[in-house]
Order: structure tokens, then C-alpha cells, then sequence
């Protein structure tokens, strides 16, 4: 068994700094580890695709909202949380990879209309159960009980800052 990092500084900071408490490196500083693991497993699995994680993102919500599989760029932003600019830059690139289009939306002649090809759909049909096994095997050291109580505890902290800013979320 590996050395546990997290462990090593937190003991190295009661050290030299008896008057400080750094248990909340404990819990932090492993969430930050483990999230830096699970990310770089997800990148891997959507890099196979040929996707990044953006990509992978919005061809996953252009799915799971349902036929007709499209939606405003305005509403991709909304629903991914990120700026109008990274969503453009990943629509560009969806785009010339044939899995998007993109046309004027009939109801607004303003607007555009984001909508899954039908290679886009044959893509994202084939990642999301390769995506869907690649969490399974992260979360597979963990017993069951102990990842419903992750999920219970991580809503419940999730929750915590949506209400609290929901206007400043990452």
C-alpha cells in the first residue's frame, strides 16, 4: 500500500505548526487528489472517442434532453456552466467534426438552433455506455453503502453552495 501524501502533510504541518489545525487538509486535500485521479481516467476515455471533456459534455446534454437533440448555445451555457466564448470554441470544433450543427432557430431569427448530427448521435450513444462503465470501475473500490453515503454527503455540500451563490457557479 502506497503511503497516504495527504496524511504525511497534514502531519508535517502539526509539526511545525502545533498552534495551527490542519485537518481540513485531510478532507480537502484528498477530495483534490481524488478528483485530479478521476478527472485524468475521464479525459483518457473521452480522448478514445476523440473528444475532450467539453465536447463530451455537450454532445452528452444535446442526448439527454431528447429528441430533436438540440438547444440554444445560450442554453448549453446555462446547462454546462461555463462562458459563451469556451462554449462557441467547442461548438466550432464539434461542428467541423460533423457530430453538430448549428442553423438559425425558426422561432427567434436572432438565434441559432445547436443540434446533434446523426454521426454526432451515433458517437455519443456509443461513449456515454463506455462513459458509464469508466465510472463504474472509478467508483468500484468503494462498497456500495459507502457510495450512497458519498452521494448523499456530496449533495448535501453541492446544495450547500448553489443556494449560497448560484450566480458564481465554476
Amino acid at each position: 500500500m502506497h503511503a497516504d501524501l495527504v496524511a504525511t502533510i497534514v502531519a508535517q504541518w502539526r509539526a511545525e505548526r502545533p498552534d495551527l489545525d490542519p485537518s481540513p487538509i485531510g478532507i480537502l486535500g484528498r477530495l483534490s487528489r481524488v478528483s485530479s485521479f478521476v478527472t485524468a481516467d475521464l479525459v483518457e476515455l473521452y480522448r478514445q472517442f476523440g473528444l475532450t471533456e467539453g465536447e463530451f459534455d455537450i454532445l452528452a446534454t444535446l442526448r439527454r434532453i431528447g429528441a430533436p437533440f438540440a438547444l440554444s448555445p445560450s442554453s448549453l451555457v446555462g446547462i454546462t456552466m461555463v462562458t459563451k466564448g469556451a462554449i462557441s470554441k467547442r461548438l466550432d470544433t464539434l461542428e467541423a467534426k460533423g457530430l453538430v450543427t448549428r442553423r438559425p432557430d425558426e422561432h427567434d431569427g436572432r438565434g441559432r438552433i445547436v443540434r446533434l448530427t446523426d454521426a454526432g448521435l451515433a458517437l455519443v450513444d456509443e461513449a456515454v455506455v463506455a462513459h458509464l462503465e469508466n465510472e463504474r470501475r472509478i467508483l468500484e473500490p468503494l462498497p456500495e453503502r459507502d457510495r450512497i453515503e458519498l452521494e448523499r454527503i456530496l449533495a448535501g455540500w453541492a446544495q450547500h453552495y448553489e443556494s449560497a451563490a448560484p450566480h458564481q457557479l465554476p
